[in-house]
């Protein structure tokens, strides 16, 4: 079905909580795991309404944040999200408790349960008013984002139009742009630092509720991270710190020697090439005819999947006044179908978007057969790798988007994907520090972001640019606000996908049919049984960074 198609209808929360009520009453009575299944699906199948009406509705707000009747549905999940989940959460209790737990578990799997159990955690009806508060907070900060109207070069300018200015090939002009776009933050600053200081108190008074020493691990288990916790992370970044930093400190030094600086500023950081950076040919709908073109040579599954996407209209891609920023994959379970949203701008970034937004929408796509909606999709470190991977195995057929200026792009996409994981770190670390010290002041908040960038970029110069000079960067990053502690994510699954394309350049079609291993399996394996499945190292691994880094070191030396 296409999406305009789909039908919204609010929820009847008071139906939902009173069916909820009576599968839960009578999960325990239930005289065979049979029946007990049964209920489950029961439960999956309110579960998948639920979460279908608050997706469509998001999405619909997203492509109009001003739209008056998505607002106010959105602001009716933001309130009531939180007593949905209790009743869910309910029901896994009734769950977990089993007295066919062992022959439940050979329907189910046994990470189905440990799962629930890491989600028990997490919640109580005691933080229901702070997470309708959180929720109303993060509306609040992406529609102030999405608010921005920045005047450039004759233009009315949201934030993602802009970025093509930033990375314009005149150097000026690029640094006007960073300093027109800091100007919007630095008049928004005050509500900015509020917003964030508002949330790490919630997030902090959540965990306290909930029995943790901090929100870092109340975050860990909300994220479901079923195989390693904060201290494995720690290591990850100590060994990006230690064996990846210095290697993209060369390819910087490279970098500015291809653009005839003597050194990089901040504004120089994402322009790569002295005449610019590579722009795909064509507008949206000639992107995604190469695109529709490119899945149905890459593999019989991905042609079928990325025509089902046409077919149904299951994208938004152009930039327009009053969207939100940004990108994103989401799936609406109903009507087994994924959906992408972003905002095409005429730069590298748009056929990145039809790469990576599509490894989810692929995944998503691949696993609508599966009875159990909790194990469709796997924790979010592995469902980057499906998207991250995607962008690095679709560098074969880069010449239909990019023609002539394909080999740029080829190296553009490789420092890009590189570039990326010790920022993502820097990110990551700076998230752990506000949730472990949550008191810290909105100026002592800037001042562990500026130190954290010396850290992980040791590369950039400000060159007095305000806002970001001052450490104000981070109120940029949207994550950081709408969904704490996931951005790690990203450089782990980086990591994973780095490997599966070292692997392409020996044997395409090999890598290529363990990384399909890795996305059949869904959320039915943690990550690191999906890694190594899949035949890769661990990202967690002593060693594994610098041995992920020295071949790409090896690939810049003949290239770039």
């Amino acid at each position: 079905m296409k999406f305009s198609d789909m039908k919204y209808e609010r929820p009847e929360l008071d139906a939902i909580k009173r069916q909820y009520i009576e599968i839960t009453r009578q999960f325990p009575d239930c005289s065979t795991a049979s029946e007990q299944y049964d209920l489950i699906l029961q439960h999956e199948k309110l579960m998948s309404n639920f979460q279908s009406m608050g997706t469509i509705a998001y999405i619909r707000n997203s492509i109009n944040t001003v739209d008056p009747f998505y607002e106010k549905e959105i602001a009716f999940f933001d309130s009531n999200n939180p007593v949905f989940e209790e009743s869910v959460q309910n029901f896994y209790k009734v769950i977990v408790a089993s007295k066919f737990r062992p022959e439940l578990e050979q329907k189910t799997g046994k990470l189905f349960f440990k799962n629930l159990e890491i989600s028990m955690r997490s919640f109580s009806p005691a933080v229901i008013d702070l997470k309708k508060k959180e929720n109303a907070l993060v509306t609040e900060y992406e529609k102030l984002l999405a608010s921005a109207k920045i005047e450039f070069s004759g233009e009315t300018l949201n934030l993602s139009e802009i970025q093509k200015y930033q990375i314009s090939s005149d150097r000026p002009t690029r640094k006007a742009a960073w300093e027109k776009t800091a100007g919007f933050f630095i008049e928004n600053s005050k509500r900015l630092d509020e917003i964030y200081d508002e949330l790490v108190q919630n997030r902090t008074s959540q965990a306290k509720i909930l029995g943790y020493n901090n929100y870092v691990q109340l975050g860990y288990d909300r994220l479901g991270r079923n195989c390693y916790g904060p201290d494995e992370v720690k290591q990850f970044r100590d060994q990006v710190a230690k064996d990846l930093v210095p290697v993209i400190t060369e390819i910087k030094k490279s970098q500015a020697k291809r653009l005839g600086l003597p050194d990089l500023k901040f504004y120089d950081d994402k322009s790569l090439f002295p005449d610019g950076n590579p722009n795909p040919k064509g507008d949206r709908q000639a992107l995604v005819n190469q695109a529709q073109k490119m899945y149905r040579q890459m593999n019989p599954l991905t042609g079928e999947f990325f025509d089902f996407m046409v077919k149904n209209e299951l994208f938004d891609l152009d930039s327009k006044k009053g969207k939100a920023g940004g990108g994103y994959c989401t799936e609406i379970p109903d009507y087994r179908s994924p959906f992408i949203f972003s905002n095409f701008n005429g730069t590298a970034g748009d056929v990145e978007v039809l790469t990576h937004e599509a490894g989810h929408a692929f995944a998503s796509y691949l696993s609508q057969s599966m009875p159990i909606l909790e194990l469709r999709t796997p924790t979010m470190d592995a469902a980057e790798t499906h998207s991250m991977s995607m962008e690095l195995f679709s560098r074969k057929w880069d010449p239909l988007f990019f023609e002539e200026q394909t080999d740029k792009f080829y190296l553009y996409q490789l420092e890009e994907a590189i570039n990326f994981i010790p920022y993502g770190c820097l990110v990551d670390e700076f998230q752990t520090t506000m949730y472990e010290k949550p008191n810290l002041s909105p100026d002592e908040r800037k001042h562990v972001w500026k130190e954290l960038e010396a850290k992980y970029r040791p590369w950039i110069d400000f060159d007095h640019l305000p806002f970001f000079e001052d450490g104000g960067g981070y109120q940029r990053q949207h994550h950081i606000y709408s969904f704490p502690l996931y951005y790690i994510d990203y450089c782990l699954a980086q990591t994973a996908a780095l490997e599966f394309w070292i692997a392409s350049e020996k044997d395409w079609d090999e890598s290529f049919s363990r990384y399909l291993t890795f996305v059949k399996a869904g959320g039915s394996k943690t990550y690191e049984e999906l890694v190594k499945a899949a035949g890769l190292e661990y990202p967690m691994d002593q060693g594994c960074v610098k041995h992920m880094s020295e071949p790409i070191m090896d690939w810049f030396r003949r290239h770039a």
